[in-house]
């Protein structure tokens, strides 16, 4: 063939070649669209029927709210004394008693610290703040941390107003707080958490005071802000203001419960022994007790010591025991060589204690409802079985039982592993369902969140992990529960046991799906 010939028809070729290959390529793509259509539209039958699965809840079972929960096994035949705390233990209080401490706290702001009188005129927010929140002294921060000590973004307020989370990982370089900022048990550490209900009132007044000085525009330190509010809040309990005005009002202040006399008349009549253990003084736990049980509620117990001065109490070992005098109402000098029944004492220690009457270990079960104060070295140190009094518990039990709370945190689960799977899959169009399920998941926590409180969401759990608080609670309390009233729901030799869950490594199929 002519050499010139089968040069021109190189192009010829070429053209061809390149045809056929765009073709190919077309074709290719054409097939990749049908694959991609194909899988997108398999991702989004399946989330339809995930969802559709969630939001059937006929077969769920809710949770009585006046149960009682185990974090360790703990059977009540082998309890031979049953000890008690005082206030929010024994005694309930309405919710006029929050109130009360805020008012004289914002009182004693004005009178004692000489802050503007104008703080006068800052009111109560009923709900702002729950129980177990951390506050950092150094910032004037007030949050929710999780169990590992991760900041629940969403839930960090400078006064009444939400903190940025730009601004909360800058301070914070993440939204992890490390161990060195946490506090101890007994609040000595720059992150300072409040445990106990007395202390939402607190909290509230330290918002309402910080927002005072932001809205006017006043220069302040958060820390000493932090500290007058403090002292001023706990000179209300110490200077004795706080009980004479719960006394002079007893039916507004306190919750009336015939139950609770019933509770200690059937632990006495199965021979169990009870005694009382409170930071409270006697004439305010006399007037509360007379109120709630009547005048002879002495006899139902074996030991009353007032004020304790917990944790010390369980802490010291040299703090002796003083007799006082009701008729009286004198400290005797005489030295205390045993606790008898027909006795008040006051101060004293653990170990005087466990020597004067031979209870110990895991046959005594303290109730209270400070998880640091009440039960942890009860717990930890001395071996007793411990019992938490939550009251919060029973209002979050009845949201979690709702509908929306239940298809809610049902559909949350099955999304969450819709994203788990889909996450293998890195076409395009598997990431763009991806970020909208994402968003999803995002929508649904703050949802949930809301059902409990619209700012800090439940004392019990972050978005998925369980909070600071649930955490100090299971390792402090073998058993919790909203009253001491809920005790008559269950036989005197009756065992708790803990519900069994599945750790991640662990097939699901014999737990629940979590709340």
């Amino acid at each position: 063939m002519n050499v010139n010939k089968v040069r021109r028809c190189f192009p010829c070729v070429k053209r061809v070649a390149l045809a056929r290959q765009t073709l190919q390529k077309a074709h290719a793509r054409s097939c990749s669209v049908k694959v991609s259509e194909n899988k997108r539209d398999e991702w989004l039958h399946k989330y339809q029927l995930e969802k559709e699965k969630a939001h059937d809840v006929s077969g769920t079972r809710t949770v009585n709210p006046k149960a009682i929960f185990a974090n360790n096994e703990t059977g009540l035949d082998s309890i031979d004394v049953y000890g008690f705390d005082y206030d929010y233990t024994l005694a309930s209080y309405t919710p006029a008693l929050h109130q009360l401490i805020y008012d004289l706290g914002r009182e004693n702001l004005v009178t004692k610290y000489r802050y503007p009188d104008s703080i006068m005129d800052i009111k109560y927010v009923k709900d702002f703040s729950i129980r177990g929140l951390h506050y950092d002294i150094q910032r004037g921060l007030m949050m929710k941390l999780d169990s590992f000590h991760n900041i629940q973004l969403g839930t960090v307020f400078r006064g009444l107003q939400q903190v940025p989370d730009s601004e909360v990982k800058a301070y914070y370089h993440g939204t992890h707080v490390g161990l060195k900022d946490m506090n101890t048990f007994y609040g000595t550490g720059p992150m300072h958490q409040l445990v106990d209900l007395f202390a939402v009132p607190e909290m509230t007044l330290l918002a309402g005071v910080t927002e005072f000085f932001m809205q006017k525009e006043i220069p302040y330190d958060p820390e000493y802000v932090f500290y007058d509010v403090r002292s001023a809040v706990q000179g209300v309990h110490k200077s004795g203001v706080l009980h004479t005005q719960i006394m002079k009002d007893l039916a507004k202040y306190l919750e009336k419960a015939p139950e609770i006399g019933q509770v200690l008349h059937r632990l006495i009549d199965s021979n169990k022994k009870l005694f009382l253990i409170t930071n409270s003084g006697f004439p305010f736990v006399n007037a509360g007790m007379k109120y709630l049980i009547g005048n002879d509620w002495m006899d139902l117990f074996e030991v009353i010591i007032c004020n304790a001065r917990k944790p010390k109490f369980f802490n010291e070992s040299s703090r002796p025991f003083r007799i006082y005098d009701p008729c009286k109402k004198l400290e005797y000098w005489d030295r205390v060589s045993r606790l008898s029944k027909d006795q008040v004492y006051q101060e004293g220690n653990f170990n005087f204690f466990r020597q004067m009457t031979d209870w110990h270990g895991a046959k005594v079960l303290y109730f209270g409802d400070h998880v640091y104060s009440d039960l942890a070295d009860p717990s930890v140190k001395h071996g007793w079985r411990t019992g938490a009094i939550i009251p919060e518990l029973e209002t979050e039990i009845g949201k979690s039982n709702s509908e929306d709370f239940q298809v809610a945190v049902r559909w949350l689960c099955e999304l969450q592993n819709l994203i788990e799977e889909i996450q293998v899959d890195q076409c395009p169009e598997s990431k763009e369902i991806l970020h909208e399920w994402l968003q999803e998941r995002d929508e649904i926590r703050d949802f949930t969140k809301s059902l409990f409180n619209p700012r800090f969401g439940s004392i019990f759990r972050t978005y998925h992990n369980p909070t600071y608080f649930s955490r100090r609670l299971a390792r402090f309390a073998d058993i919790y529960m909203s009253n001491v009233v809920n005790l008559l729901e269950y036989p005197v030799d009756h065992t708790f046991y803990p519900r069994r869950m599945a750790l991640p490594h662990e097939s699901p199929t014999y737990s629940s799906i979590a709340g």
